[in-house]
């Protein structure tokens, strides 16, 4: 906990050390259901006609490399924002998805899904329900504007010990019991 708050610039290592940690001990990951953390997963994605590198900081996959959750990390002292590099993620896992359905699979495509998210700032999680559709991949691939608007959900769990905008996380005991009940509750959107 301590080296994901206060990991040097670029440290972001530690942070994605505790989320798979924390994923495999709450049950999100593992044999028996099937999951398993990756970190680093690096996808091209067609933005605006041209071939992006997407990387996810630390995603949950299933047994036929199906994204089921993705996080974007950020150290604690860094002070930038995880939240739009969580939501090109999420843009990606369905596109990388559905090609994984169509291909792999022999599957149909599907039309919208919601992807699960958590981005970290340090130790303090906030959890995300991201709705993704085709034409939502559509329009960012050919550098268009969305007719559809899309409304993200996100919780930041209030604790009982904020010391700053992110908190001090889950360092308190306290606040590491309301926040790990929270990764508890949020494993049912997987």
């Amino acid at each position: 906990m301590d080296l994901a708050m206060a990991a040097p610039p670029g440290g972001e290592s530690a942070v994605n050390d505790l989320a798979v940690q924390l994923f495999k001990i709450l049950g999100y990951t593992g044999r028996a259901v099937g999951r398993v953390a990756r970190t680093r997963e690096d996808d091209l994605f067609w933005v605006c006609g041209e071939q992006r590198h997407a990387k996810t900081d630390v995603c949950i996959m299933d047994d036929s490399d199906i994204f089921l959750l993705v996080q974007a990390d950020k150290r604690h002292l860094d002070g930038s924002d995880p939240e739009p590099q969580l939501i090109a993620e999420a843009i990606t896992a369905f596109f990388k998805n559905n090609d994984t359905r169509v291909r792999a699979l022999c599957l149909p495509p599907l039309l919208n899904n919601v992807i699960p998210g958590i981005t970290m700032m340090g130790t303090m999680p906030i959890f995300y329900k991201v709705p993704i559709t085709a034409e939502l991949v559509r329009v960012v691939q050919l550098d268009q504007y969305p007719v559809q608007e899309t409304v993200v959900y996100a919780h930041l769990p209030t604790v009982p010990r904020p010391v700053c905008r992110y908190s001090e996380g889950t360092k308190p005991l306290d606040n590491r019991s309301l926040i790990l009940s929270c990764y508890e509750a949020f494993n049912q959107f997987l």
